[in-house]
């Protein structure tokens, strides 16, 4: 039976796409362990790639790298191997809950910003020279439709200007 194939963290780099520093880090941080041949060099097997490509994932779905370490705490301190991966599986839940929210959130911002563009072409026929202030109170391409939220927002009139009074003594003494 043959040994099973190292890795020199080059050569873990380019498998994974990941850079040096990346793996240095991920291996202080406890993430990743690397074994080490006589000449001192760092030797990677098999598993530890899948770590890699698993710490990547786990970017990928928002993890911080202090959270990963302390989800790979978590599971390797479990008494038990169903334990750790109770813990797992309560840690993806509440992860795929926030993923469906966050993904029901921009599929919201996808329509309002179809919405918008659609209604933000029908201004091309616009024939009226006008200021941008009179655009939320448009009749001739939109006389049946409200402007959407992220076009209604543009249209605000400006805010009344505050007078300011010079200060005197008495008021710096008032003031918090």
């Amino acid at each position: 039976m043959s040994e099973p194939q190292t890795l020199k963290i080059g050569d873990l780099a380019r498998k994974t796409g990941k850079s040096l520093r990346a793996l240095r880090l991920y291996e202080e941080l406890g993430l990743l362990r690397a074994a080490r041949s006589t000449g001192g060099f760092r030797l990677y097997g098999p598993d530890q790639v899948a770590r890699v490509y698993w710490i990547a994932k786990l970017q990928d779905m928002g993890f911080t790298l202090p959270q990963i370490q302390g989800l790979i705490d978590t599971v390797e301190s479990s008494s038990s191997g169903p334990g750790a991966m109770q813990s797992l599986r309560e840690l993806f839940r509440s992860k795929l809950a926030d993923t469906r929210a966050q993904v029901e959130r921009l599929l919201q911002l996808e329509r309002d910003l179809a919405e918008s563009l659609a209604y933000l072409e029908g201004c091309r026929a616009c024939t009226h020279d006008h200021e941008l202030d009179s655009c939320a109170a448009c009749d001739s391409v939109h006389a049946d439709q409200a402007a959407p939220s992220l076009v209604a927002g543009v249209h605000l009139a400006p805010a009344a200007p505050v007078r300011l009074r010079p200060r005197t003594r008495g008021d710096a003494a008032e003031s918090p």
